[in-house]
């Protein structure tokens, strides 16, 4: 008889389960491809012979990498990469990448926060060892594909938003917020009383999708080099409060 169909209260059972215990732990355990020839040889096999041991397990715990959900978090999310962030490929995933002055603590609470709400994981924070820069990191598959973000570099490249972020005025404004909390500045100058609410990057196109979406919203905003400028006073402090820009 197979001693897992007995009943949990059989002795004979216990006597089962206390023996597994005490096994001791396969030769294998502590080491990895890159500290044991064996382990690295088994690793070589598989890979060759496209053998996925973790296929099962992964079956039944990892969810599939669904469809991300269309709302605010994302648009401001959407809105912060483009600012401020970047996507990394790699062999089997990729990498998204913010990156933050280490002093600006709120910046850092709410997009570490805001991942974790639209991948449904938290990220890592990484210290950066050559400046004051705090990383928010997270690793996944098609993160790409799923933001409708290209990877690499995209100083040159042609900025594409989301049809349906313009369908909602509401997400028009928490994509912008993204964009400002990146690269936004807020400058006053009393002895000439000059009033400035400032987008800056060197990407024409994002430059221009910021400025169709301010005169969506109301606003006059006018170019100055690689800035994007909102300069009338009244409304300088009512797009500072219509998205909340650097309220933590």
């Amino acid at each position: 008889m197979l001693l897992q169909l007995l009943p949990k209260t059989d002795p004979r059972f216990k006597k089962w389960k206390e023996s597994l215990k005490k096994r001791p732990p396969p030769w294998c355990a502590g080491f990895t491809k890159d500290t044991h020839p064996s382990v690295a040889k088994i690793s070589d096999t598989f890979k060759r012979k496209g053998i996925d041991n973790f296929a099962k397990w992964r079956r039944k715990h990892k969810p599939p990498y669904t469809s991300l959900v269309k709302n605010g978090d994302l648009a401001e999310l959407i809105g912060v990469i483009w600012g401020d962030g970047s996507i990394h490929e790699f062999q089997r995933t990729e990498g998204l990448d913010i990156a933050s002055n280490s002093e600006n603590k709120g910046f850092i609470r709410r997009y570490r926060s805001l991942v974790k709400r639209v991948f449904g994981k938290g990220p890592a924070l990484y210290k950066s060892k050559k400046s004051q820069c705090i990383h928010i990191r997270i690793y996944e598959k098609y993160i790409s594909k799923r933001l409708g973000i290209p990877t690499g570099n995209r100083g040159k490249k042609s900025i594409i938003v989301p049809s349906w972020i313009d369908r909602k005025r509401e997400y028009v404004i928490r994509f912008l917020r993204g964009l400002y909390e990146a690269e936004g500045s807020f400058n006053i100058h009393l002895p000439t009383c000059t009033y400035k609410f400032i987008f800056t990057n060197r990407n024409k196109s994002l430059l221009n999708a910021v400025e169709k979406r301010l005169k969506r919203l109301g606003f006059h905003p006018h170019y100055s080099w690689y800035k994007m400028q909102l300069s009338r006073k009244n409304e300088v402090f009512a797009c500072k409060k219509l998205i909340k820009f650097r309220e933590y």
